[in-house]
């Protein structure tokens, strides 16, 4: 199972006693806050690389929508991947396996503090 599998049962199992069927849909947007902010952070940092070498690949409002873009195409991942069979199967596999459980706030402090170290690398150069 990869981290992100591991995070989204995390905070799918968090749930899941509380919210029932809405804990699968705040699975899903987590694991959506998280991957789109690994990518946002990986744009920006690139981004102002790119900046210092002096080199041009595209206007700033391209790249926000190429991420907004990749955000929408993450969402529908997310969504098929974690809506059906293959999350039944994850879940059993993750029964089976005993696989590391992250304290809930960490679990959500997580993306937050990634997307405020992608606004400072942002705002510093």
């Amino acid at each position: 199972m990869t981290i992100s599998d591991q995070l989204f049962f995390t905070v799918f199992n968090a749930y899941k006693d509380k919210l029932k069927r809405k804990s699968n849909t705040l699975a899903v947007f987590y694991i959506l806050l998280f991957e789109s902010s690994v990518i946002l952070l990986l744009g920006v940092f690139f981004a102002k690389f790119f900046n210092q070498m002096k080199v041009t690949t595209m206007s700033s409002t391209k790249a926000w929508v190429l991420f907004g873009l990749v955000v929408v195409i993450l969402y529908f991942k997310n969504w098929i991947k974690y809506s059906g069979k293959k999350r039944k199967v994850l879940n059993a596999k993750s029964l089976k396996v005993k696989t590391k459980t992250y304290s809930i706030w960490i679990v959500w402090l997580l993306p937050i503090g990634i997307i405020a170290l992608a606004l400072v690398l942002l705002n510093a150069l």
